[in-house]
């Protein structure tokens, strides 16, 4: 077993999609836009054209994901981290938790606020469905 009780990532020079994205814990589709977005993650391609990670490009996806999932950039801002625009990922620890956002008060007008509120998250949630089903 490897850390955190998961299976074992076998030691050897390549990887195929399906593994790295198995390690990984996301879908193929997501590591090939992961190539387009980020200069860092270019697998070879083997003589029948599929994608070869290096044991280094697994670790730039591991990284990746962590930026976007756990410390929540953005991609751009995932970009500019990998890069060294930020400094290293593993230097800077992730920023605490932002405070709560101020209570909304309970007249007509925040009641108009919080249902502009909720209209505003259900587009977002919407427009998250869309893209991750791209």
């Amino acid at each position: 077993m490897g850390k955190n009780g998961s299976p074992a990532f076998p030691e050897k020079d390549t990887y195929k999609i399906g593994e790295v994205a198995a390690r990984a814990e996301v879908e193929p589709y997501v590591l090939r836009y992961w190539e387009t977005e980020f200069p860092a993650l270019q697998p070879t391609k083997s003589e029948h054209g599929q994608r070869l990670y290096r044991r280094q490009d697994v670790e730039t996806v591991l990284t990746i994901k962590r930026l976007l999932y756990e410390e929540g950039f953005t991609i751009a801002g995932a970009r500019k981290r990998l890069e060294g625009g930020y400094g290293s990922p593993a230097a800077e620890p992730a920023p605490p938790p932002a405070a709560a956002p101020p209570a909304l008060p309970s007249t007509p007008n925040g009641a108009a606020a919080r249902a502009t509120l909720a209209a505003v998250r259900a587009e977002l949630a919407a427009l998250l469905t869309l893209l991750s089903r791209r």
